[in-house]
């Protein structure tokens, strides 16, 4: 049976846009690709998806401090005074969050503490740096990897606090709220 229907408007432009992009794929195809399935996509969603991966695939891996223009390059913390520390810790927090990188659990740390952290761990850190516009890189400040008391102890909920005691069968530390409370800037 043939199909007579004619084609949407723009459905030309994104299956031509969706061979375009699996062109583009194929030298980084891997089992990742085959295992999503984009059957059950519109052509649109898929193709931002493509889009996405693409963008990965090609993203440059640079030092944080790098993605700026000029590079971000604060003071070094134990030159600051408190004052100043604070005013510049939030100008970098506000330019961090231009290029779309938002700071997680924080409100356990003070103002030094946590600009020690961005100059110390982040501004250097090798990240691919995604232009993607609905992209954001989640830094998270616990240090979770390594020890994840500072996660029980101030942003765990009741729920997360058992199920970590009952997989893993240590102790908890007590819950409390975090003693300094920041409102930084979110995902829109």
């Amino acid at each position: 049976m043939v199909d007579s229907r004619r084609p949407v408007d723009g459905e030309v432009d994104e299956l031509l846009r969706n061979a375009e992009l699996r062109n583009e794929l194929e030298p980084f195809y891997d089992e990742s690709i085959s295992r999503i399935n984009v059957q059950h996509l519109p052509l649109a969603a898929e193709n931002d998806f493509l889009a996405s991966m693409l963008a990965w695939e090609q993203a440059p891996v640079l030092p944080i401090y790098r993605w700026f223009d000029p590079e971000l390059r604060p003071p070094r913390p134990s030159a600051l005074d408190d004052d100043t520390l604070h005013d510049i810790l939030w100008d970098v927090i506000y330019k961090l969050y231009e290029k779309r990188i938002i700071l997680d659990f924080t409100d356990h740390l003070t103002d030094r503490e946590l600009y020690c952290l961005i100059y110390r761990d982040i501004l250097p850190a090798r990240e691919k740096k995604l232009d993607l516009a609905r992209n954001f890189l989640h830094w998270d400040c616990t240090g979770a990897n390594r020890d994840p008391e500072i996660w029980l102890r101030y942003y765990a909920t009741d729920e997360d606090r058992q199920l970590w005691s009952e997989t893993y069968r240590l102790p908890l530390p007590p819950s409390e709220p975090p003693p300094h409370r920041r409102p930084l800037p979110r995902e829109l």
